[in-house]
Protein backbone atom coordinates (compact mmCIF):
# COMPACT_ATOMS: atom_id res chain seq x y z
CA UNK A 1 0.00 0.00 0.00
CA UNK A 2 2.94 2.31 1.00
CA UNK A 3 4.60 1.73 -2.07
CA UNK A 4 1.23 2.32 -4.34
CA UNK A 5 1.12 5.80 -2.78
CA UNK A 6 4.56 6.91 -3.27
CA UNK A 7 4.08 5.87 -6.81
CA UNK A 8 0.99 7.97 -6.92
CA UNK A 9 2.54 10.99 -5.55
CA UNK A 10 5.50 10.58 -7.66
CA UNK A 11 2.65 10.39 -11.00
CA UNK A 12 1.27 13.34 -9.82
CA UNK A 13 4.59 15.50 -9.41
CA UNK A 14 5.65 14.56 -12.58
CA UNK A 15 2.13 15.73 -14.24
CA UNK A 16 2.16 18.74 -12.57
CA UNK A 17 5.41 19.39 -13.61
CA UNK A 18 4.94 18.29 -16.95
CA UNK A 19 2.02 20.73 -17.28
CA UNK A 20 3.67 23.32 -15.75
CA UNK A 21 6.66 22.63 -18.55
CA UNK A 22 3.69 23.02 -20.86
CA UNK A 23 2.25 25.88 -20.16
CA UNK A 24 5.82 27.78 -20.04
CA UNK A 25 6.32 27.27 -23.36
CA UNK A 26 2.51 28.80 -24.40
CA UNK A 27 2.71 31.91 -26.04
CA UNK A 28 -0.13 34.02 -27.45
CA UNK A 29 -0.13 36.79 -29.84
CA UNK A 30 -3.48 37.43 -30.42
CA UNK A 31 -4.30 40.62 -32.44
CA UNK A 32 -4.06 43.82 -30.28
CA UNK A 33 -5.30 47.50 -31.41
CA UNK A 34 -3.36 50.68 -30.93
CA UNK A 35 -3.37 54.30 -30.78
CA UNK A 36 -1.04 55.27 -33.43
CA UNK A 37 -2.06 59.00 -33.65
CA UNK A 38 0.37 61.52 -32.47
CA UNK A 39 0.11 65.78 -31.41
CA UNK A 40 2.81 68.19 -32.99
CA UNK A 41 2.58 70.15 -29.73
CA UNK A 42 5.78 72.18 -30.09
CA UNK A 43 7.25 73.25 -33.81
CA UNK A 44 9.95 75.92 -32.89
CA UNK A 45 12.30 77.84 -35.52
CA UNK A 46 12.43 78.22 -39.36
CA UNK A 47 13.04 74.69 -41.41
CA UNK A 48 16.44 75.09 -43.20
CA UNK A 49 19.63 72.92 -44.43
CA UNK A 50 20.69 72.48 -40.80
CA UNK A 51 18.75 69.80 -39.81
CA UNK A 52 16.30 69.36 -36.51
CA UNK A 53 16.00 67.55 -33.08
CA UNK A 54 12.55 65.79 -32.83
CA UNK A 55 11.05 64.49 -30.05
CA UNK A 56 9.04 61.58 -30.04
CA UNK A 57 7.52 61.68 -26.60
CA UNK A 58 5.20 58.26 -26.88
CA UNK A 59 2.57 56.68 -25.34
CA UNK A 60 3.19 53.16 -24.39
CA UNK A 61 1.28 50.40 -22.54
CA UNK A 62 2.87 46.40 -21.38
CA UNK A 63 0.62 44.95 -25.14
CA UNK A 64 3.02 47.45 -27.07
CA UNK A 65 5.70 45.13 -26.00
CA UNK A 66 4.17 41.61 -26.94
CA UNK A 67 6.42 41.69 -29.69
CA UNK A 68 9.26 43.42 -31.31
CA UNK A 69 6.65 43.77 -34.19
CA UNK A 70 4.35 45.56 -32.32
CA UNK A 71 7.00 48.12 -31.03
CA UNK A 72 7.68 48.30 -34.44
CA UNK A 73 4.72 49.48 -36.07
CA UNK A 74 3.73 51.96 -33.17
CA UNK A 75 6.94 53.88 -33.75
CA UNK A 76 6.83 53.55 -36.83
CA UNK A 77 3.43 55.01 -37.20
CA UNK A 78 4.77 57.86 -35.50
CA UNK A 79 7.48 58.83 -37.18
CA UNK A 80 5.33 58.17 -40.45
CA UNK A 81 2.89 61.18 -39.36
CA UNK A 82 6.23 62.85 -38.67
CA UNK A 83 7.54 62.85 -42.25
CA UNK A 84 3.68 63.43 -43.64
CA UNK A 85 4.32 67.00 -41.37
CA UNK A 86 8.16 67.66 -43.79
CA UNK A 87 9.71 66.93 -39.81
CA UNK A 88 12.50 64.44 -41.23
CA UNK A 89 15.51 64.84 -43.21
CA UNK A 90 18.85 63.39 -43.83
CA UNK A 91 19.73 66.14 -40.78
CA UNK A 92 16.91 65.02 -38.72
CA UNK A 93 17.75 63.40 -34.70
CA UNK A 94 14.98 61.78 -33.34
CA UNK A 95 15.04 61.54 -29.62
CA UNK A 96 13.30 58.52 -27.62
CA UNK A 97 12.66 58.42 -23.79
CA UNK A 98 14.47 56.23 -20.88
CA UNK A 99 13.47 52.81 -20.68
CA UNK A 100 12.01 52.47 -23.94
CA UNK A 101 13.99 49.63 -24.38
CA UNK A 102 14.07 48.54 -21.06
CA UNK A 103 10.48 47.05 -21.28
CA UNK A 104 11.70 45.06 -24.24
CA UNK A 105 11.71 42.63 -20.86
CA UNK A 106 7.93 41.90 -21.72
CA UNK A 107 8.26 40.27 -24.98
CA UNK A 108 6.23 36.91 -25.70
CA UNK A 109 5.32 36.35 -22.40
CA UNK A 110 1.65 34.84 -21.92
CA UNK A 111 -1.93 36.67 -22.03
CA UNK A 112 -2.09 36.32 -18.08
CA UNK A 113 1.12 39.18 -17.42
CA UNK A 114 -0.30 41.33 -19.57
CA UNK A 115 -3.78 41.66 -18.38
CA UNK A 116 -2.65 41.83 -14.56
CA UNK A 117 -4.32 44.22 -12.17
CA UNK A 118 -0.89 45.67 -10.93
CA UNK A 119 2.56 46.09 -11.88
CA UNK A 120 3.65 43.41 -8.67
CA UNK A 121 1.44 40.72 -10.14
CA UNK A 122 2.55 40.70 -13.64
CA UNK A 123 6.11 40.56 -12.33
CA UNK A 124 5.33 37.29 -11.11
CA UNK A 125 3.80 35.92 -14.16
CA UNK A 126 6.90 36.83 -15.54
CA UNK A 127 8.94 34.77 -13.49
CA UNK A 128 6.14 32.02 -13.17
CA UNK A 129 6.63 31.81 -16.83
CA UNK A 130 10.53 31.78 -17.31
CA UNK A 131 11.53 29.41 -14.54
CA UNK A 132 14.94 28.16 -16.15
CA UNK A 133 16.10 31.79 -17.49
CA UNK A 134 15.07 33.45 -13.98
CA UNK A 135 17.24 30.22 -11.94
CA UNK A 136 19.96 31.28 -14.42
CA UNK A 137 19.94 35.00 -13.66
CA UNK A 138 19.59 34.13 -10.17
CA UNK A 139 23.34 32.74 -10.21
CA UNK A 140 24.83 35.78 -11.90
CA UNK A 141 22.90 38.80 -10.04
CA UNK A 142 24.81 41.39 -8.64
CA UNK A 143 22.85 43.76 -7.13
CA UNK A 144 21.53 44.48 -3.41
CA UNK A 145 17.98 43.81 -4.90
CA UNK A 146 18.64 40.51 -6.07
CA UNK A 147 14.99 39.47 -7.28
CA UNK A 148 14.91 42.90 -9.49
CA UNK A 149 18.34 42.13 -10.83
CA UNK A 150 17.74 38.86 -12.20
CA UNK A 151 14.37 40.09 -13.62
CA UNK A 152 16.23 42.24 -15.39
CA UNK A 153 18.94 40.44 -16.17
CA UNK A 154 17.13 36.74 -17.42
CA UNK A 155 16.53 37.79 -20.75
CA UNK A 156 19.36 40.23 -21.84
CA UNK A 157 20.43 38.81 -24.65
CA UNK A 158 17.38 38.63 -26.23
CA UNK A 159 16.47 42.04 -25.32
CA UNK A 160 19.47 43.99 -26.76
CA UNK A 161 18.99 41.80 -29.97
CA UNK A 162 15.37 43.35 -29.79
CA UNK A 163 16.86 46.90 -28.85
CA UNK A 164 18.83 46.79 -32.06
CA UNK A 165 16.76 45.42 -34.41
CA UNK A 166 14.06 47.65 -33.60
CA UNK A 167 15.49 50.79 -33.10
CA UNK A 168 18.69 50.77 -35.54
CA UNK A 169 15.58 49.55 -37.77
CA UNK A 170 13.69 52.64 -37.13
CA UNK A 171 16.77 54.73 -38.60
CA UNK A 172 17.30 53.03 -41.51
CA UNK A 173 13.78 52.96 -42.40
CA UNK A 174 13.20 56.38 -41.92
CA UNK A 175 17.05 57.21 -42.97
CA UNK A 176 17.57 59.58 -39.62
CA UNK A 177 19.56 59.58 -36.51
CA UNK A 178 17.93 58.15 -33.41
CA UNK A 179 18.57 58.59 -29.98
CA UNK A 180 17.22 55.10 -28.78
CA UNK A 181 15.84 56.26 -25.43
CA UNK A 182 17.86 53.67 -22.84
CA UNK A 183 17.65 49.92 -21.88
CA UNK A 184 18.99 48.20 -18.33
CA UNK A 185 21.59 45.50 -20.06
CA UNK A 186 24.98 43.82 -18.29
CA UNK A 187 28.10 45.42 -19.05
CA UNK A 188 26.82 46.51 -22.79
CA UNK A 189 28.96 47.59 -25.33
CA UNK A 190 29.08 47.46 -29.31
CA UNK A 191 31.74 45.00 -31.06
CA UNK A 192 31.73 44.91 -34.71
CA UNK A 193 28.40 47.22 -34.88
CA UNK A 194 26.31 44.63 -32.93
CA UNK A 195 24.93 45.32 -29.40
CA UNK A 196 26.93 42.48 -27.05
CA UNK A 197 25.74 41.94 -23.73
CA UNK A 198 28.56 40.71 -20.79
CA UNK A 199 28.03 39.33 -17.60
CA UNK A 200 28.70 42.20 -15.29
CA UNK A 201 26.89 44.61 -13.15
CA UNK A 202 23.40 45.88 -14.65
CA UNK A 203 23.92 49.49 -16.24
CA UNK A 204 21.02 52.16 -18.03
CA UNK A 205 22.42 52.89 -20.96
CA UNK A 206 21.29 54.73 -24.29
CA UNK A 207 22.74 53.92 -28.30
CA UNK A 208 22.88 56.36 -31.15
CA UNK A 209 21.68 54.50 -34.43
CA UNK A 210 22.74 56.25 -37.52
CA UNK A 211 20.91 56.48 -40.77
CA UNK A 212 22.29 53.24 -41.73
CA UNK A 213 20.79 51.57 -38.79
CA UNK A 214 24.59 51.28 -37.13
CA UNK A 215 25.53 52.21 -34.15
CA UNK A 216 27.20 55.56 -33.02
CA UNK A 217 30.04 55.09 -30.76
CA UNK A 218 29.48 52.61 -27.68
CA UNK A 219 26.70 52.85 -25.25
CA UNK A 220 26.19 55.76 -22.86
CA UNK A 221 25.93 54.59 -19.35
CA UNK A 222 23.34 56.51 -16.55
CA UNK A 223 26.50 58.07 -14.41
CA UNK A 224 24.45 58.72 -11.38
CA UNK A 225 21.20 55.99 -10.65
CA UNK A 226 18.96 57.13 -8.37
CA UNK A 227 18.27 55.85 -5.15
CA UNK A 228 15.42 54.18 -6.48
CA UNK A 229 17.79 52.29 -8.99
CA UNK A 230 20.76 52.18 -7.05
CA UNK A 231 19.71 48.71 -6.01
CA UNK A 232 20.19 47.07 -9.35
CA UNK A 233 21.89 49.97 -11.29
CA UNK A 234 25.29 50.42 -11.16
CA UNK A 235 26.10 53.75 -11.60
CA UNK A 236 29.64 54.73 -13.81
CA UNK A 237 30.71 57.62 -11.43
CA UNK A 238 33.64 59.19 -13.39
CA UNK A 239 33.09 57.08 -16.63
CA UNK A 240 33.92 59.26 -19.92
CA UNK A 241 30.96 61.15 -22.02
CA UNK A 242 30.61 59.78 -25.55
CA UNK A 243 30.15 62.15 -27.85
CA UNK A 244 29.25 61.08 -31.65
CA UNK A 245 29.41 62.93 -35.03
CA UNK A 246 26.26 63.65 -37.15
CA UNK A 247 24.87 65.21 -39.93
CA UNK A 248 23.54 67.90 -38.24
CA UNK A 249 26.60 68.38 -35.21
CA UNK A 250 28.36 66.93 -32.87
CA UNK A 251 26.11 64.85 -29.99
CA UNK A 252 25.88 64.41 -26.82
CA UNK A 253 23.48 62.10 -24.47
CA UNK A 254 22.62 62.13 -20.98
CA UNK A 255 20.11 59.91 -19.04
CA UNK A 256 17.96 60.94 -16.78
CA UNK A 257 18.55 62.79 -14.03
CA UNK A 258 22.31 62.65 -15.34
CA UNK A 259 20.72 66.27 -16.67
CA UNK A 260 21.36 68.01 -13.77
CA UNK A 261 24.78 68.06 -12.87
CA UNK A 262 27.07 71.01 -13.89
CA UNK A 263 30.09 69.12 -14.33
CA UNK A 264 28.49 67.36 -17.63
CA UNK A 265 28.04 70.20 -19.76
CA UNK A 266 31.40 70.74 -19.36
CA UNK A 267 33.11 67.60 -20.30
CA UNK A 268 30.27 67.88 -23.11
CA UNK A 269 31.96 71.52 -24.13
CA UNK A 270 35.27 70.07 -23.68
CA UNK A 271 34.37 67.54 -26.97
CA UNK A 272 32.55 70.01 -28.49
CA UNK A 273 29.42 69.25 -28.10
CA UNK A 274 26.95 71.53 -30.13
CA UNK A 275 23.48 69.39 -29.44
CA UNK A 276 22.77 67.49 -26.30
CA UNK A 277 19.65 64.65 -26.03
CA UNK A 278 17.91 64.02 -22.89
CA UNK A 279 15.69 60.90 -22.16
CA UNK A 280 14.19 60.64 -19.24
CA UNK A 281 11.30 59.14 -17.63
CA UNK A 282 9.33 59.76 -14.19
CA UNK A 283 7.12 57.32 -12.56
CA UNK A 284 4.01 58.52 -11.02
CA UNK A 285 0.91 59.77 -12.41
CA UNK A 286 1.35 63.39 -10.87
CA UNK A 287 5.14 63.71 -10.16
CA UNK A 288 5.26 66.48 -12.44
CA UNK A 289 3.80 68.65 -10.35
CA UNK A 290 4.74 67.65 -7.10
CA UNK A 291 7.40 69.17 -4.91
CA UNK A 292 10.91 68.42 -6.11
CA UNK A 293 12.12 65.75 -3.87
CA UNK A 294 15.83 66.64 -4.46
CA UNK A 295 18.84 64.94 -5.92
CA UNK A 296 17.98 61.23 -6.42
CA UNK A 297 21.03 59.54 -6.47
CA UNK A 298 24.29 59.49 -4.10
CA UNK A 299 26.67 62.79 -5.57
CA UNK A 300 24.74 65.99 -4.92
CA UNK A 301 26.80 68.92 -6.86
CA UNK A 302 28.43 71.28 -4.64
CA UNK A 303 27.36 74.34 -6.91
CA UNK A 304 23.77 73.62 -6.78
CA UNK A 305 21.68 75.87 -4.14
CA UNK A 306 18.34 74.38 -4.95
CA UNK A 307 16.79 72.25 -1.71
CA UNK A 308 14.29 69.70 -1.93
CA UNK A 309 10.55 70.67 -1.75
CA UNK A 310 11.78 74.61 -2.62
CA UNK A 311 10.16 73.82 -6.37
CA UNK A 312 7.67 71.88 -8.28
CA UNK A 313 9.53 68.75 -9.88
CA UNK A 314 8.55 69.98 -13.44
CA UNK A 315 9.90 73.21 -12.54
CA UNK A 316 13.16 71.61 -11.01
CA UNK A 317 14.15 69.69 -14.50
CA UNK A 318 13.85 73.24 -16.74
CA UNK A 319 16.02 75.05 -14.02
CA UNK A 320 18.82 72.16 -13.49
CA UNK A 321 18.43 70.84 -17.28
CA UNK A 322 21.56 73.57 -18.20
CA UNK A 323 21.77 72.69 -22.00
CA UNK A 324 22.85 76.11 -23.88
CA UNK A 325 22.75 77.95 -20.94
CA UNK A 326 26.14 80.14 -20.60
CA UNK A 327 28.32 79.64 -19.27
CA UNK A 328 27.44 76.08 -17.91
CA UNK A 329 27.02 75.08 -21.27
CA UNK A 330 28.31 75.97 -24.70
CA UNK A 331 26.16 73.61 -26.67
CA UNK A 332 23.93 75.15 -29.59
CA UNK A 333 20.57 73.41 -28.34
CA UNK A 334 19.10 70.05 -26.57
CA UNK A 335 15.85 68.12 -26.25
CA UNK A 336 14.60 65.92 -23.14
CA UNK A 337 12.21 63.86 -23.60
CA UNK A 338 10.12 61.38 -21.40
CA UNK A 339 8.11 58.55 -21.03
CA UNK A 340 4.38 58.14 -21.44
CA UNK A 341 1.81 55.39 -20.71
CA UNK A 342 0.76 53.16 -17.70
CA UNK A 343 2.35 50.24 -17.27
CA UNK A 344 -0.54 48.45 -14.80
CA UNK A 345 -0.74 50.57 -12.05
CA UNK A 346 2.04 52.60 -12.84
CA UNK A 347 1.69 55.43 -14.97
CA UNK A 348 4.62 57.45 -16.32
CA UNK A 349 4.64 61.80 -16.45
CA UNK A 350 7.07 64.32 -17.50
CA UNK A 351 6.52 66.96 -19.99
CA UNK A 352 8.86 66.79 -22.77
CA UNK A 353 10.57 70.52 -23.86
CA UNK A 354 13.20 71.66 -26.13
CA UNK A 355 16.30 73.77 -24.68
CA UNK A 356 17.48 76.54 -26.77
CA UNK A 357 19.23 80.11 -25.89
CA UNK A 358 19.09 79.53 -22.28
CA UNK A 359 15.85 79.10 -21.91
CA UNK A 360 12.98 75.65 -21.93
CA UNK A 361 10.12 75.72 -25.03
CA UNK A 362 7.47 72.99 -23.45
CA UNK A 363 3.76 72.30 -24.77
CA UNK A 364 1.35 75.15 -23.37
CA UNK A 365 -1.14 72.46 -22.18
CA UNK A 366 -0.09 68.95 -21.33
CA UNK A 367 -3.03 68.09 -19.71
CA UNK A 368 -4.37 65.41 -21.52
CA UNK A 369 -3.32 61.76 -22.84
CA UNK A 370 -1.31 61.08 -25.79
CA UNK A 371 1.40 60.63 -28.25
CA UNK A 372 3.58 63.68 -28.68
CA UNK A 373 5.94 65.33 -31.19
CA UNK A 374 8.23 68.92 -30.07
CA UNK A 375 10.37 69.76 -33.10
CA UNK A 376 13.23 72.34 -33.13
CA UNK A 377 14.77 73.39 -36.32
CA UNK A 378 18.14 74.12 -35.75
CA UNK A 379 19.52 77.65 -37.09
Amino acid sequence: MRKFIVFSLLVLLLAAVTGYGVWTQQRSNGHYLSDLRIRLVVNQGVAADHGNLLGVQPELFPNDYQSPARLHRKLAAYLQQARSLGLLNEKTIVVLPEHIGTWLLLRGEKDDLYQALDQQEAMNWLMLGNPLKLLGALFNAKGRSFLEDARLRMKARTMAQDYQAVFGGLAKEFAVTLVAGSIVLPDPSVEQCTLKIGQGALYNVSLVFAADGRPLGQPQRKLYPTFDERGYIKGSGRQELNAVQTPAGRLGVLVGSDSWYPDNYSRFDELGVSLIAVTASLPGKNSWELPWRGFKSAATPANISLRPGELGEGDAWHRLTLISRAPSSQALAGMTVFLHGQFWNQRYSGRSFISQDGRSIAEADASDHGARLLNLWLP
